[in-house]
């Protein structure tokens, strides 16, 4: 670890917690695809792409935290085994509506932030910049599709209120 000038000790619980997020993109990624493949109804020509790009910005995200696993010299975990054990995100059934995909999506997103913010404390801790670099670019793009989900599932008459009223 010498050559990034951080404590073992600190960084493997930094590790430990970067390993969980890793399981839980594997479950987001996988739920995506579910959803891209057996999204129906009205929506299904917007959704069907929208689940396209949220899957393959999670298998780039996936790559992005194993390796940042390896930089910080421990080994990721890559097995399905154990990333359904680890994992905050639960499995979802194929027969839902477009509705209830959006839903357990934006559950998922709040389960996964937490999960980021676990990590910038800990890696903080640790005087991890580099981790909090990529955990934090992580958090601003999730939190920006969790408000454009949010927004798709809106009646009109929950449009936003202005601040001075």
């Amino acid at each position: 670890m010498n050559y990034l000038g951080l404590d073992k000790d600190k960084t493997k619980k930094t590790v430990e917690e970067l390993n969980v997020l890793l399981a839980d993109y594997h479950l987001y990624y996988q739920k995506l695809r579910n959803f891209h493949w057996n999204i129906f109804g009205k929506n299904f020509f917007d959704l069907h792409e929208k689940f396209e790009e949220l899957y393959d910005e999670a298998k780039l995200k996936v790559d992005e935290i194993a390796e940042r696993i390896l930089t910080l010299r421990y080994q990721p975990t890559s097995n399905l085994t154990d990333y359904l054990k680890a994992s905050n995100l639960k499995e979802s059934p194929s027969d839902i509506s477009d509705s209830k995909m959006i839903e357990i999506l934006l559950e998922d997103h709040s389960l996964l932030l937490k999960q980021m913010r676990k990590i910038v404390e800990t890696a903080d801790a640790a005087g991890d910049e580099g981790t909090i670099d990529l955990i934090g670019a992580y958090i601003r793009e999730l939190e920006k599709t969790s408000w454009m989900l949010d927004v798709w599932k809106m009646k009109t008459k929950d449009h936003y209120k202005p601040v001075n009223n």
